[in-house]
């Protein structure tokens, strides 16, 4: 067990303390909510730094960080289709996770045919992940800020997050054709 490892496992234990929290019927939940899925945004960009920096890549962490970014990603957009049920909100969190379990299985089934490299985090991805992580901390954080209407403009970034999501998962699904169709 090393620190960027921990920082996944703490990534982890966050997920049931912000689904509690954002429940709670107190006027600041939306900023602590927000607060707690900053906190574990952080961890994700950090743990990968340091597992770099420091040379502390393992297999237990490459397996799990993917896990913990999608669960708390998923355990998120669930919260907001909840508070705000409509399909408008519901169409682009259907195709984060679905793209989600798409690309996590075209991933288990590539490196079980030795071919991991072929489906390897893409720049698009990288750019998507930006873009769902801001828009999913503005629409918990909900309120105007500074005059900005933040929860609108975190609506057009997860449908900017959307696009991306779906532009990403055909850039993998391209780049494993050649192989999938040779099985």
């Amino acid at each position: 067990m090393n620190t960027p490892n921990l920082l996944t496992l703490l990534r982890i234990m966050l997920i049931p303390v912000l689904v509690g929290v954002f429940y709670l019927p107190w006027k600041w939940t939306n900023e602590l909510s927000t607060l707690i899925f900053g906190l574990a945004a952080i961890t994700d960009w950090f743990d990968g730094y340091l597992a770099r920096r420091w040379n502390q890549t393992s297999a237990f962490g490459a397996f799990l960080d993917p896990v913990a970014d999608k669960l708390i990603v998923a355990v998120a957009l669930v919260l907001l289709v909840q508070a705000h049920p409509t399909q408008w909100m519901a169409i682009p969190a259907a195709v984060i996770i679905g793209r989600e379990i798409t690309i996590s299985a075209l991933r288990e089934w590539m490196a079980e045919l030795g071919q991991r490299a072929t489906v390897a985090v893409s720049m698009v991805g990288k750019v998507k992940t930006t873009a769902q992580m801001t828009s999913l901390l503005m629409l918990l954080y909900y309120d105007p800020l500074l005059g900005l209407p933040i929860y609108e403009i975190g609506f057009v970034l997860l449908y900017v997050a959307a696009i991306l999501t779906l532009w990403s998962m055909m850039v993998y699904l391209r780049a494993a054709l050649p192989i999938l169709l040779k099985e």
